[in-house]
């Protein structure tokens, strides 16, 4: 099947025309540095769309095959497969030269690049393309980005589900269609590099059992060791360092890398050695124990309070007598809409760079029957940066969501003085696409929206700082990894890095490795990860079931590198849900930046029983050093 289309000139597609290799692999299970391949497919396309070679096979992973019930893999048939080893070689050679292209493809990439780097080779790919983030950016009206319903969407048939090679042909066909469907929307495609994989950055470290007890505070003068406690050590020691924080650990005590205020005691035999953690404790005013007092109270070591215990506050928080069936629902929050800055562990920046935060926001309007613009997504284009903000922020006044790129399910344009110049309005124009004055927000007239079969149903738009509970049928937390996606205009030049910090009751990270960036794209447990989906979309995913009880939030935030600032950007938009594939049950649009370099997105934090998402959108002028270190990570200089 071509890409071509009686409706377009095949000079429209030269940008979406290239080397395809399309692949699915089907896997033991999800963590790709410890699961197996135990099948993949490849389908060749041409950059005309039509297929020029195939390739399948079951392979022999050595270990158990897994979930059987979902890709029916027993180990019977995979008994006599070969081993990746055997087909390393004719996998790269039709790699090779190719953009690599899955359904959430870096899954499929970091399998294949683990099992390359197993059989002591490099996986030969230097891009990739997400079919997921692909449809994310077109965005047709489907209830959920899964392949099935993509493919019946597009009109693909599909045989066998979890079958590797019947999955690639219809993959294959659904590229074929968003590709198509891109072309018609001018949409730039989301490539990603790919970096070699064995790129020891990328190689998670050895996991840290969490403390199971909640800080206590500091160590009083004379007073015992709790555990709980966090202490840092620095310096020579008498003994082995290993052996010290082995038996702290094994006490209960929370040995932590760096210093902050939050710590409860620093070790070391030279309190005036200068070490950064030495200087950082007397700036905070942290108890300092020599060596042998250290070893002599870890003899008796006071218990804790474990992480379990639901606290008063948790309790006096009511669950919901129902829980949300599509929409979370809203609720006002007891803490403040936008959160305070954690507890900086470095000393606070000079005041010529002080934190900035984004002015505080007023609350939402109620909820009324006067939402004209529910379930549509208006596009702002031109004006000033405050007059956009503005607008934006009256479009979700009205009910409806601000889109910051074009797309399917774009529904009106507003055109502010300048917007007219816009390069997209070509297309927007070519395409019909109602559009209006600034006026138009005064007291905006409508046309109906079409009924699409299929059409899923509006998420919840959030303002800054808005809250609401994250749905929990049969469960204490969502059965599937949460997903917070951030994405901002397509033009964007500047380089821009999700992160996430998993924090404690203390807003700490335990230990450096809950810091979650491109250098570390998971924590050790595999219960954060990163997803880079394109250059200007990027997904933290969570599951939330495995997080420790230690864990009572996950910090999402953003990051530039260099000079420019979040002014520069714009608009970030953030969307949430279940699962990358599932349409998103919440969204928002943040935007009122303008000097920041830095920007909390969005808080998933415990209340009580349920787990809760908070949009933030409160940013700083110092960098992301600065704010990792705010959370306790320690970076070195």
């Amino acid at each position: 099947m071509s890409l071509l289309s009686p409706a377009f000139d095949a000079s429209g597609l030269r940008d979406y025309a290239h080397d395809w290799a399309v692949v699915d692999v089907e896997t033991s299970g999800l963590v790709a540095r410890r699961d197996r391949v135990l099948s993949l497919a490849v389908v060749v396309l041409g950059p005309d769309g039509e297929q020029t070679d195939e390739f399948s096979t079951l392979l022999d992973p050595g270990c158990d095959p897994g979930p059987v019930h979902v890709h029916g893999l027993t180990s019977e048939r995979l008994r006599g497969a070969p081993v990746f080893d055997r087909v390393a070689p004719r996998l790269a050679g039709m790699l090779r030269d190719r953009v690599l292209v899955a359904h959430n493809a870096q899954f499929d990439y970091d399998f294949l690049a683990h099992e390359f780097a197993r059989a002591g080779a490099v996986l030969p790919v230097a891009r990739r393309l997400c079919t997921l983030a692909l449809n994310r950016r077109v965005d047709p009206p489907t209830e959920d980005l899964r392949l099935g319903t993509l493919a019946a969407h597009y009109g693909v048939r599909q045989v066998k589900a979890h079958d590797a090679l019947d999955d690639t042909r219809v993959l294959a066909g659904v590229l074929r269609a968003s590709l198509r469907e891109a072309a018609r929307l001018e949409l730039p495609l989301p490539f990603v590099s790919c970096p070699p994989r064995q790129d020891p950055r990328f190689a998670p470290r050895t996991p840290k059992t969490p403390c199971a007890y909640r800080n206590p505070g500091r160590l009083e003068p004379g007073g015992p060791l709790v555990q709980g406690m966090k202490v840092a050590l620095t310096g020579e020691t008498l003994r082995p360092r290993a052996e010290l924080e082995r038996q702290a650990v094994e006490a209960g005590l929370n040995v932590m890398t760096s210093v902050s205020r939050h710590t409860s005691a620093l070790v070391t035999n030279d309190a005036s050695s200068g070490s950064g953690k030495a200087r950082r404790a007397l700036a905070e005013g942290v108890p300092v124990l020599d060596e042998p007092t250290f070893v002599r109270l870890l003899a008796d070591v006071r218990p804790g309070t474990p992480h379990e215990r639901t606290r008063a506050s948790d309790a006096a928080i009511p669950s919901p007598a129902t829980p949300p069936t599509t929409a979370p629902a809203q609720h006002p929050d007891p803490e403040p809409a936008v959160s305070t800055p954690p507890g900086s562990a470095e000393p606070a920046p000079a005041p010529a760079t002080p934190p900035r935060p984004v002015p505080p926001v007023p609350p939402p309007p109620p909820v009324t029957g006067d939402r004209p613009l529910a379930g549509r997504r208006v596009l702002v284009l031109g004006g000033t940066h405050p007059e956009a903000v503005a607008a934006r922020g009256r479009v979700v006044e009205l009910g409806g969501a601000a889109a910051i790129n074009l797309s399917a399910s774009v529904t009106d344009v507003v055109l502010l003085a300048g917007g007219e110049r816009d390069r997209r309005m070509k297309r927007i124009t070519a395409l019909a696409f109602p559009t209006h004055g600034a006026a138009w927000l005064d007291a905006p007239v409508i046309a109906p929206l079409p009924q699409l079969g299929g059409t899923p149903s509006a998420p919840l738009v959030l303002p800054r700082g808005g809250v609401v509970d994250l749905p929990q049928p049969g469960g204490s937390v969502p059965a599937a990894p949460w997903t917070v996606t951030a994405s901002w205009a397509q033009q964007t030049s500047c380089e821009i890095d999700v992160v996430a910090f998993v924090v404690d009751d203390d807003e700490q990270v335990c230990f450096d490795e809950d810091f979650v960036f491109y250098g570390a794209p998971e924590n050790p447990g595999g219960t954060v990860r990163l997803h880079s989906d394109g250059p200007t979309e990027q997904t933290i995913g969570v599951d939330l079931a495995a997080l420790p009880p230690s864990a009572r939030k996950v910090v999402v935030a953003a990051a530039i590198d260099g000079s420019p600032t979040f002014g520069d950007v714009g608009a970030i938009h953030i969307s949430s849900g279940p699962g990358p594939s599932a349409a998103p049950l919440v969204q928002a649009t943040l935007d009122a930046a303008t000097t920041e370099r830095t920007l909390l997105l969005a808080e998933l934090y415990r209340r009580g029983p349920l787990w809760r998402l908070r949009t933030v959108g409160q940013g700083y002028d110092r960098g992301l050093e600065a704010l990792a270190r705010s959370y306790g990570v320690d970076v070195a200089d």
